[in-house]
């Protein structure tokens, strides 16, 4: 059972990149839609932004906001709290992608900023400095561009496949960061998910819209107390 769950895990993993291949769109693209959308809400309100790969995106889903950023979307709006939504999710997005499209984005304020990046670098066996160094350098140019948001890293892990050495050190990336920047952490963001056939799409690869509602309630744990 531990195995059957590990090896899905690393399909979900692996999937991830060719997800990128066939939602084929430019980050500045993306990035510009989300910046758009989030310009039509109200002025008042503040920012809470999801900046991921295709976890985050919701690829897959029949409806985007399905995805995990869109359920946690419905509890903000459900609870009348003074918050908009903006989901940056690109398919395919690896660390470095993300830490070379994030100053777009960051032309819009924003108050909560959750980075959910770094399955696509585990696949490609990048070397586990590299990934922490990009990861270091997006939550560095939030923090010197809005010093006063919070920031929610979303861990993520590789399985025994890619070797025990890479495995331990990638999933060691995320607590190091959290700490060093004091900033919260999500340990793992498919706890509970992967593996689980019920949750995840035909491919077994995705989660399903049900699916997604326990990625949400992962995240939640800990963003509701930012808030």
């Amino acid at each position: 059972m531990y195995k059957l769950k590990i090896t899905s895990i690393f399909f979900a993993v692996i999937t991830l990149t060719a997800c990128g291949e066939k939602n084929k769109q430019t980050g500045e693209e993306a990035s510009q839609s989300t910046t758009e959308g989030a310009k039509a809400d109200s002025s008042s309100a503040k920012t809470v932004l999801f900046f991921g790969d295709s976890l985050t995106a919701g690829y897959g889903l029949d409806d985007p906001s399905d995805a995990f950023p869109g359920v946690i979307k419905n509890k903000i709006d459900s609870l009348k709290l003074p918050y908009r939504v903006v989901n940056a999710g690109l398919s395919g997005e690896t660390t470095a992608g993300g830490n070379a499209r994030i100053a777009w984005l960051l032309k819009q304020k924003i108050d909560i900023f959750l980075l959910e990046l770094g399955a696509n670098d585990g696949l490609r066996g990048i070397p586990v400095d590299e990934t922490h160094k990009n990861l270091q350098s997006i939550i560095d140019k939030v923090k010197a561009k809005y010093p006063q948001a919070k920031i929610v890293l979303l861990g993520m892990q590789v399985p025994p496949n890619m070797g025990a050495d890479y495995s331990n050190k990638f999933k060691a990336v995320f607590p190091a960061l959290a700490a060093k920047n004091n900033i919260s952490l999500v340990p793992f963001l498919l706890q509970g998910v992967g593996g689980v056939p019920d949750l995840n799409q035909g491919d077994g690869i995705h989660p399903t819209a049900k699916g997604a509602n326990v990625v949400a309630e992962n995240v939640w744990v800990v963003l509701k107390g930012l808030l």
